[in-house]
């Protein structure tokens, strides 16, 4: 059943729960948006199988309180695109808890590039604050200073994929979680500007958190941005504040 013709379904088949997408088409973001209209659940049982497919589960759950995600033929993946959709759905196992209890609250977003054509950075607003969403889809050189493949340039290796979501704990905690995303903040707030108090990288185990890294330095930009590298999954618990 087509977006278009939600309408149409409720009315003429209303024993029917919710429709359901295949979704084989690159412009991810406009068809998950669509089967969501007229408070249609999202529930993808069938996806391209590609690299992509990592970063669009996590992206469907966050952005979109998706109750389900699915690449076809999941059993036959193989290669980069079975290691990447493994990583991330170790991501998405061990957040399952908390994707939870956020779903309906809008306290979760999704990150993932509409297009190729989009250069902007993708801007989202949580709480008192502003991100600005960079992705990157090949790994930066290998210098001591922070570097960030900002222009995208995949020249140097093969293209990997770049995604993945926030999730708001607390009036200035975060979760994030993802692969080569780059991340800035700006207060809402008149007059503040909007600072990291902490950036920790880590892994919950049992349901509990386990830290692996503070990241500084480098690692943060000097203090100035959040950064998932690109070709690997992780998650990053951060804590912000605002300063005048």
């Amino acid at each position: 059943p087509l977006p278009h013709l939600i309408d149409v379904w409720r009315a003429g088949a209303p024993s029917i729960d919710f429709i359901a997408p295949d979704i084989y088409f690159p412009n991810f973001t406009e068809w998950a948006e669509r089967y969501t209209q007229s408070g249609n659940p999202l529930f993808i049982p069938e996806a391209l199988r590609s690299n992509e497919a990592s970063v669009n589960a996590l992206y469907a759950f966050a952005e979109h309180d998706a109750i389900g995600f699915c690449p076809f033929g999941i059993e036959s993946i193989s290669g980069t695109s079975k290691n990447l959709l493994t990583d991330s759905y170790h991501i998405a196992a061990q957040l399952e808890p908390i994707i939870l209890e956020h779903q309906g609250k809008d306290s979760m977003r999704g990150f993932l590039q509409i297009s190729a054509a989009q250069k902007k950075p993708q801007q989202i607003r949580l709480g008192d604050y502003e991100m600005h969403v960079k992705f990157e889809y090949a790994a930066p050189p290998s210098l001591a200073d922070g570097v960030i493949n900002e222009s995208g340039d995949i020249s140097r290796g093969p293209r990997v994929p770049a995604g993945g979501l926030v999730i708001q704990t607390g009036e200035d905690e975060f979760i994030f979680a993802g692969i080569g995303i780059t991340i800035t903040f700006d207060s809402l707030i008149a007059g503040e500007e909007a600072g990291i108090v902490y950036a920790e990288s880590g892994e919950y185990v049992d349901g509990e958190w386990e830290n692996r890294l503070w990241n500084n330095g480098d690692q943060t930009h000097q203090g100035r941005h959040v950064r998932l590298v690109p070709g690997q999954f992780g998650i990053q618990k951060v804590k912000l504040y605002r300063y005048r």
